[in-house]
């Protein structure tokens, strides 16, 4: 499977405007690196908020980022404005692959994409779940 199409606007089902901040350039005058991950983490935890599924004081469930990835293709620099693509790339029983794009406001083209793995868990027992049936209702809906 190629790359190439994690680069396209079109691969991604739901998008999320993020603000870009003055703190998130580095002295190279871009948005530094480690600033990608946190868009990726928002993006999904908006999805998640805006499906129902807040899992913030949530007791027996939790969902844990076990993997993270990100290609770097264009800069972006605060004030730019950009979106957060997600799709999923692989459902699981116990795991959801999330694809994400980062993309400057109205351009088709990625400054940047990758993966997060995040893993179902039960809290109480601190062991992987299978991810309840209404959760998945809702990640199925933004699935290619």
């Amino acid at each position: 499977m190629s790359d190439l199409k994690y680069t396209k606007r079109q691969y991604y089902k739901k998008f999320y405007p993020i603000t870009t901040r003055w703190m998130d350039n580095d002295v190279f005058g871009h948005i530094n690196n480690v600033n990608y991950y946190s868009f990726f983490d928002t993006a999904i935890n908006l999805f998640l908020i805006e499906s129902g599924h807040a899992f913030i004081t949530d007791k027996e469930i939790a969902f844990y980022a076990v993997h993270s990835s990100c290609n770097f293709l264009s800069s972006i620099a605060y004030p730019d404005l950009i979106e957060a693509g997600l799709v999923i790339k692989k459902l699981g029983n116990t795991s959801v692959t999330y694809g994400v794009g980062i993309f400057k406001k109205e351009f088709d083209a990625a400054s940047a994409y990758g993966e997060f793995v995040h893993v179902c868990i039960d809290k109480v027992l601190d062991k992987p779940l299978i991810i309840p049936k209404k959760i998945r209702q809702s990640i199925k809906l933004i699935s290619n």
